[in-house]
């Protein structure tokens, strides 16, 4: 049996919500990706183009720097990476996230939470943030009050 881990990103506590849900069904240890400046409400206003997340959203080589590097990935087969959907794609702390650890040879489970966009091409927008070897699934955009049981069954369909 693979030993795994739920990482995530929330900026307004749904993903959080979902991660902690999908790590007591995976029986799966998990880590919150915490960013070094906190989200602030002004920062998410997608609608303001001057947003933080707008101007971060926009440069694709943005890296908003994370608070620690401590999830010990080298302790994981699988993990589940965690967060809302922005713009169509993962917040560009998750490139952070992946480019600060060695994946080499594991595989990436993508969950996203969001208010009605999909996937898009986030799993191939992340792939350039991690090592050849590494194998990212698109997962599920979860909703913010996904049961246990039903995370329990969607684990037992991915076969890991």
């Amino acid at each position: 049996m693979s030993k795994k881990l739920v990482a995530y990103f929330s900026a307004s506590g749904v993903t959080a919500g979902v991660a902690k849900t999908l790590a007591e069904a995976a029986n799966a240890d998990y880590y919150e990706i915490k960013p070094e400046v906190v989200y602030t409400k002004e920062d998410l206003d997608w609608k303001n183009e001057n947003s933080r997340s707008s101007v971060e959203m926009k440069d694709k080589s943005s890296r908003p720097a994370i608070a620690d590097k401590d999830a010990r990935i080298e302790d994981y087969d699988v993990i589940f990476v965690g967060f809302p959907i922005w713009w169509y794609t993962a917040p560009t702390i998750i490139n952070t996230f992946l480019e600060s650890y060695d994946f080499s040879g594991k595989t990436i489970i993508l969950f996203a939470t969001s208010g009605g966009s999909g996937f898009g091409k986030t799993a191939s927008d992340l792939k350039n943030s991690v090592a050849e070897s590494t194998v990212i699934r698109e997962g599920k955009v979860l909703s913010g009050n996904q049961s246990k049981e039903s995370l329990v069954e969607w684990i037992e369909e991915l076969g890991v």
